[in-house]
């Protein structure tokens, strides 16, 4: 079944009439993969990776379960998983079926079970960044106007503390900024100080910082041709639902800012595999979804395929799902009149085929099997066929935590990331701002206090003459001599009055920030 310009799916056997395949050059034309739990989603998406990296194209995805590691050990034939895979092999007519293991490179926002995965704040952005805070309106628009403080100011974002710092001089200087921004609301700033400490409970904390992620680093070819297959391990990521999908919106962002345009190219540059998607739409604002469905419409001229993995094709908005080109539907469960009204239109985006009814058939296939539809030479949406999908060559189930640790010292980016660097960045430089004011001002204050100790003194000392000057207890007397004071007295004592005033004010605001202005 081998075909350099093809992934050889499944097919054949009683029922199973053609062949079914995803040719490499509509590959990234996007696609979905939809069922049950349980009904096989997994095996599909091991066998897609395994056959892009034979192609020559790196693979992302994340493994929710652990299941995916498999991919980096080749199967057995005695084990327990795979032992029914050998006769659907024979009978769908896969004759060079074989067991092998592939180039696999483990990532984990956590750095614990994969090389650790970092962004910087200011990459993430105030879009995503409001998405996985779930700020409201106007709490974002604050986020926004902090980003832009930032860049005018040259104040590099990298952490979490870089931008908590940058907060608290924000609402520090609310009232000077609302004449340049609007209105600041100190309660707005509080609210999103609190949001970040829940983000930091939740360990997101690992995740900005640097070194940041390299793209290129995920476009590894081996020697013998073979596309990386870069899976994260997403098990303990799924306790924190809106990091997990902010994140990989983020890298399917990245891409698409990054990579440039390829036309139409052979085969993909890459694909990116988006599982448990209904948790990217799931409450998202307009202008995300916007912004998703603008990244899906035209990364594919960049090379790059992106596959949304999810229970229900009604699991992603209508405007997404008209672009995904290349479906696999594994059963789907119609218990009750949603599940129902559901299954009716997941069978209404497929072309019909005579010879079975679509709905009846994504209700009836088993485990393993599946209705699909590629699209066909010249991109026309191929009729829908009821599908035996093929075994998998790598280890169906997880891999050892020993297996896992030799394929990360063997990573061509082993030791790359693991180490945190913490560069001088906007805390650090807010810090020794706030510090050199803070000594501008206790030397402004020194300075006064020994202007007007002078001041006393000379109130109090001999006349060039040598004489003391005697002090009235007069009242008269007093005032007479003070408004008595020369003229250059006067000055000399408005002019130390003034100067302490205005370097005290200067000091205070530098304090506070407007200092910032001064280059």
């Amino acid at each position: 079944m081998a075909d350099k310009d093809s992934i050889f799916v499944g097919g054949g056997g009683d029922g199973y009439i053609e062949p079914q395949g995803l040719l490499l050059k509509y590959a990234n034309r996007h696609g979905l993969i939809a069922g049950a739990t349980g009904t096989g989603k997994t095996v599909t998406l091991q066998i897609l990776a395994e056959s892009l990296s034979n192609a020559g194209v790196p693979v992302f995805m994340s493994d929710v379960k652990g299941d995916l590691s498999g991919l980096a050990v080749a199967g057995t034939p005695t084990h327990k998983l795979h032992t029914p895979f050998m006769e659907r092999a024979a009978k769908i007519g896969f004759d060079d079926f074989d067991y092998d293991s592939f180039p696999v490179t483990f990532w984990d926002l956590y750095g614990e079970n994969g090389h650790p995965v970092r962004t910087t704040v200011s990459e993430m952005g105030p879009l995503l960044l409001s998405r996985l805070l779930e700020l409201s309106e106007a709490q974002e628009g604050i986020l926004n106007i902090a980003f832009r403080v930032a860049d005018e100011e040259g104040l590099p974002l990298l952490d979490l503390k870089d931008l908590q710092s940058l907060l608290v001089w924000i609402g520090q200087n609310a009232k000077s900024l609302a004449l340049r921004y609007g209105f600041v609301s100190s309660k707005s700033v509080g609210a999103i100080q609190r949001r970040l400490l829940v983000l930091e409970n939740q360990g997101a904390s690992d995740f900005f910082g640097e070194p940041a992620l390299d793209l290129e680093d995920m476009f590894h070819i081996d020697a013998d041709g073979r596309g990386q297959i870069n899976i994260l391990a997403a098990d303990k990521l799924m306790s924190a639902p809106k990091l997990y999908a902010t994140f990989l919106l983020w890298m399917l962002s990245e891409l698409f800012e990054t990579l440039p345009e390829v036309g139409d190219p052979s085969k993909p540059k890459f694909v990116f595999f988006f599982d448990e998607a209904h948790l990217l739409f799931d409450g998202a604002p307009k202008a995300l979804i916007d912004k998703v469905e603008q990244v899906a419409r035209l990364i594919r001229s960049k090379g790059v395929g992106v596959y949304f993995i999810t229970q229900k094709p009604a699991d992603v908005p209508e405007d997404i799902l008209g672009q995904l080109g290349n479906r696999v539907q594994h059963a789907l469960r119609a218990f009750t009149r949603k599940d129902q009204k559901d299954l009716r239109s997941a069978a209404d985006t497929y072309r019909e085929n005579p010879r079975f009814d679509v709905e009846d058939a994504i209700k009836e296939v088993g485990v393993g099997e599946a209705v699909t539809s590629f699209l066909m030479k010249k991109g026309i949406p191929g009729m829908v066929e009821r599908t035996l999908i093929r075994p998998p060559s790598s280890q169906l189930g997880p891999i050892t935590s020993k297996e896992r640790r030799a394929v990360m010292a063997a990573s061509p980016v082993a030791g790359k990331y693991d180490t945190a660097m913490d560069r001088n960045s906007a805390f650090e430089m807010l810090a020794q701002r706030a510090e050199a004011a803070a000594k501008a001002a206790q030397d402004a204050e020194a300075r006064e206090e020994e202007m007007e100790s002078r001041e006393r003194e000379y109130q109090t000392g001999r006349r060039y003459s040598g004489s003391r000057v005697k002090r009235s207890t007069s009242k008269k007397t007093t005032t007479r001599k003070r408004r008595g004071d020369s003229a250059g007295e006067a000055f000399a004592k408005s002019m130390m009055r003034s100067i302490g005033t205005k370097a005290g004010t200067a000091i205070v605001r530098g304090i506070m920030g407007s200092l910032f202005k001064a280059r």
